[in-house]
């Protein structure tokens, strides 16, 4: 599929910015001419990052933004617009996880995990609408793996990600006749440390987690991946071999893809 979008030139907002993929993201936009927002709950963070790329002779500019406060992050939102004048491209990225089994999971962990992966999604992209509907943009969603297929022991997180499919795949019928494309990334592992920063059962960090589910890809290349996927308006993007198989065989084979997910993935919780 031939190039359809250019980013020369273009507004691109990133949630989660300041994160291994995010600043991956950033840099990688950046590179292909875009102008970058980085929007990360820690402003400092974000900052530094806008800081990086100025230096890089990339233009930016780095925010405080909690998406889930729906209040905070449309005020954040309204200031990246009066800054540049629209959105282009947003990229909704901000996420956490968590590592437990529900057993033994505290409410508020599930809360909390919603109103930063789904909430906080749902609450940058009615900020930003109006501008990405005038200027005919483009919403990149950073699911995974996990959107589509289960996950034992993230299953808080897994319920994130699924509602963000429900929610993106409805949208794109919505903004269909404004020329707005909608992208789902769903990758697999990557080293991006959101696993180490997982919370566990009583809403604290959860302990370092066995390494029993193979290599993870790089930041920089599911990066490239993405940008290139969304610049050909790509509905859906799989940033690897393990995310396709796992398309595949959680679609044709559900009951031989839990078999070999819990083979993987879980005797890091005794099953």
């Amino acid at each position: 599929m031939t190039q359809r979008r250019a980013y020369r030139d273009r507004v691109v907002a990133i949630t989660g910015a300041a994160g291994g993929l995010g600043s991956a993201m950033a840099r990688a936009w950046g590179a292909a001419g875009a102008t970058i927002v980085a929007l990360d709950v820690d402003g400092d963070r974000a900052q530094a990052l806008a800081a990086t790329l100025r230096a890089q002779r990339i233009e930016a500019v780095g925010l405080a933004c909690d998406v889930a406060d729906a209040t905070a992050c449309r005020a954040t939102i309204d200031e990246a617009i009066r800054l540049h004048g629209g959105i282009d491209v947003l990229v909704v990225n901000a996420g956490i996880s968590a590592r437990c089994l529900l057993r033994d999971t505290a409410p508020g962990v599930v809360e909390r995990v919603m109103a930063v992966n789904f909430l906080g999604a749902v609450h940058a992209t009615q900020a930003a609408l109006a501008s990405l509907r005038a200027r005919s943009g483009q919403i990149v969603a950073i699911s995974s793996v996990a959107g589509f297929a289960p996950l034992v022991g993230r299953t808080a997180y897994a319920a994130s990600k699924h509602a963000l499919h429900g929610f993106f795949d409805s949208l794109r019928g919505e903004l269909a006749r404004d020329g707005v494309d909608v992208t789902l990334v769903c990758p697999s592992f990557i080293a991006t440390g959101i696993e180490r920063a997982a919370l566990g059962a009583d809403g604290r960090p959860a302990a370092a987690p066995r390494r029993t589910t193979g290599g993870e890809q790089s930041a920089d290349e599911v990066a490239a991946r993405i940008i290139a996927a969304a610049g050909r308006g790509a509905r859906l993007c799989l940033p690897s071999r393990t995310a396709r198989l796992a398309w595949w065989v959680s679609r044709i084979a559900p009951a031989r893809y839990e078999r070999l997910m819990l083979a993987r993935v879980g005797a890091e919780f005794e099953l």
